[in-house]
C-alpha cells in the first residue's frame, strides 16, 4: 500500500493536499472520506461500494441480521370451506307438488279404470270404464310417483337452535339457518349441527402447577359453532376435537389451587381461554371462556401437599403467637418501667422477661387447648 498526495484547488487560495491510499487492489480513496463524521440516515442503510471483503482495503465483513423467529400458526383448514346460507323453498311448495303427484297417481289409476267404485263416486268422478294399463299409464304413474316423492321427501323441519348443511356428493352446497317448515333438494346429504351456546363440564385430567406438582383439573368450558360448515367438515368430530385441545393447552398452563389465591385461578383461566380459542377458531367453535372448576392435588402426591400444607399452616400459627407473646411481654415490662413501679437492672430484667414469657406462653396454650 501506498499513500500519494495530490492538489485539490478550493474556492479561495491555492490548492491544498489530499492525501490518497492506493495500492494494487483498489482504486485510490480520499483519506478524509474514511472518517467522515456526517450522519447517515436512518430509514435507507447506505449501500457499500465493495461487496465483498479484500484484503488490504480495511473494509468490514458485513454483518448478517439473524433470520426472525417464525411466529406459532393456529392449524389451517380450506379457506374456501366457509358457511354460506343455502337455497331451500318454502314448506307449501313441497305440499303442493307432493298433493299434486297424489291427484295425479288418483287420475291415472282412473284413467286405467283400476280404481274401485266406491272411491269414484266419494270423489265425485264420473264413470269411466277405463283404457287398461298400457305404456301411458305407466308412464303417467311414473312421473306421478316421481313427483309425489320430491314433494314430499324434501320436506324438512328446522329447530330454533338448530342447522342442517347440505352436502351433495361430498361436496358442501350450504347451512339452513331458517328455522320452521320447508323443501329441500332430497338428493342431498343433510347433517344437523347444534348452533346453542353450550356448556361441557370436564371430567379430571391431568395438570400441574408452576412447581411441577401433578394435580387434577375439572373445567367448564361455554362455547358454540359459529360456522357449521367448517365445525362440521372442517374436522372428523369437532367436539372431540375442543376436548382434545382442552387436555392439550392445560399441558401449556401451569395450575394453581384454590388455595393459592383467586387472582392465579382466574389468571389461568384467562390463559387457558386464550389458547383453547385460538386453537378452534380455524375450525368454527367459538370458545368464551374455560374455567377451572375443580383443581385438586393428584393422589399419588395428595397426602404429602396435605401435610406440607399442615405444617405450614402450623409453623405460621406458632411465629404468630410468639409474635404477639414477644408484644405482650414488651408492653408489660415497658409500662412497669416506665411508671416507677419497679427499678430493674439488666439481671432483673431479663428474669422478668423470661418468667413473663412463659406465664404468656403456658396461657395460651391453656386457652388454647
Amino acid at each position: 500500500m501506498s499513500t500519494t498526495t495530490s492538489h485539490t484547488p478550493g474556492p479561495e487560495g491555492p490548492p491544498r493536499p489530499v492525501r490518497l491510499i492506493q495500492n494494487e487492489a483498489t482504486t485510490e480513496i480520499p483519506v478524509h472520506l474514511l472518517f467522515r463524521d456526517e450522519p447517515e440516515p436512518v430509514s435507507v442503510p447506505p449501500r457499500p461500494a465493495v461487496v465483498g471483503r479484500r484484503q488490504g482495503t480495511g473494509e468490514q465483513p458485513r454483518l448478517r441480521r439473524p433470520a426472525p423467529e417464525k411466529a406459532r400458526h393456529a392449524p389451517q383448514v380450506d379457506p374456501a370451506l366457509v358457511e354460506r346460507p343455502a337455497r331451500v323453498l318454502p314448506g307449501a311448495v313441497g305440499v303442493f307438488a307432493g298433493a299434486c303427484g297424489v291427484a295425479g297417481g288418483l287420475a291415472t289409476t282412473w284413467w286405467a279404470g283400476a280404481l274401485p267404485p266406491l272411491a269414484v263416486q266419494a270423489l265425485g268422478l264420473p264413470s269411466y270404464t277405463g283404457a287398461g294399463l298400457g305404456p301411458a299409464q305407466w308412464a303417467a304413474y311414473a312421473g306421478a310417483g316421481a313427483l309425489g316423492l320430491f314433494g314430499f321427501g324434501g320436506l324438512a323441519r328446522v329447530r330454533t337452535g338448530r342447522a342442517s348443511v347440505l352436502g351433495l356428493f361430498g361436496r358442501y352446497r350450504g347451512t339452513v339457518r331458517r328455522t320452521g317448515l320447508m323443501w329441500v333438494n332430497p338428493l342431498l346429504l343433510r347433517r344437523r349441527v347444534d348452533v346453542r351456546l353450550r356448556h361441557w363440564r370436564s371430567d379430571e385430567m391431568p395438570a400441574a402447577d408452576a412447581s411441577g406438582v401433578a394435580l387434577r383439573v375439572a373445567v367448564l368450558v361455554v362455547w358454540r359453532v359459529r360456522d357449521t360448515a367448517r365445525a362440521t367438515l372442517g374436522v372428523e368430530d369437532h367436539e372431540r376435537y375442543l376436548r382434545e385441545c382442552v387436555e392439550a393447552a392445560l399441558a401449556r398452563v401451569p395450575v394453581e389451587t384454590h388455595g393459592s389465591g383467586r387472582g392465579c385461578v382466574d389468571a389461568a383461566g384467562e390463559a387457558l381461554t386464550r389458547l383453547v380459542a385460538g386453537d378452534t377458531a380455524p375450525v368454527g367453535i367459538e370458545v368464551f371462556s374455560v374455567r377451572p372448576s375443580l383443581v385438586e392435588y393428584a393422589p399419588e402426591v395428595a397426602d404429602a401437599m396435605q401435610r406440607r400444607r399442615i405444617a405450614a399452616l402450623d409453623a405460621q400459627h406458632r411465629a404468630t403467637a410468639l409474635t404477639s407473646v414477644v408484644d405482650s411481654v414488651e408492653d408489660t415490662v415497658t409500662r412497669l418501667t416506665m411508671r416507677g413501679l419497679v427499678e430493674l437492672d439488666d439481671y432483673e430484667r431479663k428474669a422478668l422477661v423470661k418468667d413473663l414469657t412463659v406465664a404468656f406462653c403456658a396461657g395460651r396454650a391453656e386457652a388454647t387447648s
